[in-house]
Order: C-alpha cells, then structure tokens, then sequence
C-alpha cells in the first residue's frame, strides 16, 4: 500500500483537474481497500475513493482527508461468468470478454474508468447497461463494518443510477460479477439505432462480437469518448449531464414549449419520458466547442465539457453553470450533472 501526503489528484482523472490530496493512499489488493477504509473510519478521516478517474470532477481546493485509489486487478473467467476487480481497466476487460465470444457488455466497450465504478453509476451506452448483466457486488459495507455480497436485484439499478449511488457513503466496491452469454460469437441484440445505422443492420438483429465492439469504437472515437492525451476534446468527465426523465405533466409542459420543433423522445419508466440533453444543449445555442476560455464544450460532441489545458475546475464549472441556465430558460428544463462532484457545486 502507497501512501503520499499533499499528492496532486489531477492526473489521476480524465478532467485533468482538481486540487491535491491531503494523503493519498494507493490499495492493490482488497485486503489492502478495506483496511484503508477501516483506518480512515477509525480516525473520523474524510475518505474520497476513486478508480480510474473518469466520471469525477475534484475541486481547486483539493480533497482535505484520505484519497484512496483503488488499483486492485483480476480478471477471472468461468464458462460464461466474469469476475472483475475493482480496480481493473474497464475497457481492457470489456475487449477480453469480446476477444472471448462471449456476449453481453460489448456495446460498452471504449468506456473510461474502472470495473469498480460501473455498478455505481449503472453505467450504460448505446442501449445496453451494466444492470442487464451484473449478477453479484462484492462491497465492503462501512456501516455494518465487513464484507457483503449484493445481488443484481438489491442493488437497487435505475437509469444512471444504483443503490451505492444513493448512499455514497456506505459501501465500496471491491469485485463485480456478470453473467454473460456465450451466442456462437454473436452480440447481443442491436437497440440503439444509431449502432443499427452504423452497423447497416435492423434494430434487434444481432451481428458478430468484434464488428459491435468495433463500431462503437468508431462512434465513440467520433465523439471524442475515447481516451487519447493528445486530443483535448477527451480531456472531459465524458456525458456532463444525465438525460432528463420528465414526468407525463413536464413533458407536455416542455412539448408545449417547443415552438414545432421536435425532440428526440423515448419511453422511461413509470409513464415517463426520456429526451436528450445534447439536444437541449445544442438547440438552447451552445454547439459543440461552444466557449472562448480555457474550459469549453467539445469540438465533436455537445455533452461533454472538456479540459482544453489549461483549466481550473472553477472554469469547467462556470461553462457547467451557464449551459445548465441556459437550458433552463429555453425550455423549462433542469439539466443535472453525472459527474461526482468533490468539494464543489453546480
């Protein structure tokens, strides 16, 4: 276990951005997590814990407690079921399984972060989400002091959201379990219609593995999604914000808002509907490099806020704030930010 006192906290996220920790502790092992956690318990020290960095925006002021990086690997594969380490590299472990022909998170391939943050974000693109196939978490439970199991069912999945989202405070993920399924080297079936268009093939078909991992590679990459150093428009926490789920009373308030323009829509739960964000953006006058400082939008897609080298997180959260009003006055609607937001508001 590594520890490092006043240890700056930018590089080890997709922002680039955020002050230093006041200790930073560095755990490779799930022993080495949980004692980690249980020190900083004991001691009434704030705990920050972080895996790849990916969906996290850490203010100027830095984190004044305990950071703890989780960096644990394993990659075990029995039959059709996969168990992931908290601290393995989400996308490497998503081309392995691909690699393997076994079906079921290939159209999450490209995702940044690690296989610890997925079941707290239910992490999901291009019509598939972890939930379909999570089976187990392996938490370390804070409040109840030791390690439990939780199934699929208890963990509370929702759109962007799971019952370890809902009380940050309490759990930690140490290993994730999925059920995956061995189609003769076939995906799963195709539901996004931007993929289907990709992929030239009909919603609900299914196509080879490798051509579906491919192609939202591709598309990712087009949007800058995909992690390179030297591409500024992937210096970003990837979507900012979530789409809005309306009620059945916003969404007719919000239709009768749109002076006969029509935006996208898509059935949600409970007799509600979905629409998107980047179109709210766009259509609310901020397009795709929408700024002039050193924070602006992407050059390649209207959702992400991106770092373009020299940033603060105050700037980042400025463009956040303006889009977020601006969205708000042209049509009544409230954007809300999917990043964690560390020791700063939107």
């Amino acid at each position: 276990m590594l520890v490092q006192h006043d240890a700056p906290l930018a590089p080890l996220t997709t922002l680039r951005l955020g002050g230093p920790a006041r200790r930073l502790v560095t755990a490779t092992t799930d022993a080495e997590v949980v004692q980690a956690v249980r020190e900083a318990d004991a001691a009434g020290e704030p705990l920050l814990v972080i895996g790849g960095g990916s969906n996290l925006l850490i203010g100027d002021g830095g984190f004044a407690g305990t950071v703890l990086r989780i960096a644990t690997t394993g990659f075990g594969l029995d039959a059709a079921t996969l168990e992931l380490a908290a601290g393995e590299v989400w996308a490497d472990a998503v081309s392995r399984t691909v690699d393997e022909g076994l079906a079921g998170i290939e159209f999450l391939a490209g995702i940044p972060g690690s296989a610890g943050a997925t079941p707290v974000q239910n992490v999901g693109a291009y019509g598939q989400e972890v939930s379909s196939s999570i089976t187990e978490v392996v938490a370390y439970d804070r409040r109840a002091g030791g390690t439990v199991t939780l199934t699929g069912a208890e963990c509370g999945f929702s759109y962007r959201h799971s019952r370890f989202k809902a009380d940050p405070e309490r759990y930690v993920v140490l290993r994730v379990r999925f059920a995956l399924e061995d189609n003769g080297g076939l995906s799963t079936p195709v539901k996004y219609a931007e993929t289907a268009r990709h992929l030239g093939v009909e919603q609900g078909e299914r196509v080879g593995l490798a051509a579906a991992r491919d192609a939202v590679l591709r598309l990712r990459s087009g949007k800058g999604m995909v992690l390179d150093p030297a591409d500024h428009d992937t210096w970003s926490a990837g979507s900012f914000f979530t789409n809005p789920v309306l009620t059945a009373a916003q969404y007719q308030a919000f239709l009768a808002g749109l002076d006969g323009r029509t935006a996208p829509a898509y059935p949600a739960p409970d007799g509600c509907t979905k629409t998107s964000a980047a179109w709210l953006i766009d259509q609310a006058g901020f397009g795709k490099g929408y700024g002039s400082g050193p924070a602006t939008l992407s050059t390649k897609h209207t959702l992400a806020l991106t770092n373009r080298g020299g940033a603060t997180a105050g700037d980042l959260l400025a463009l956040a704030r303006e889009i977020r009003d601006g969205v708000r006055s042209a049509f009544g609607v409230e954007l809300v930010n999917e990043p964690v937001l560390v020791g700063v508001a939107l």
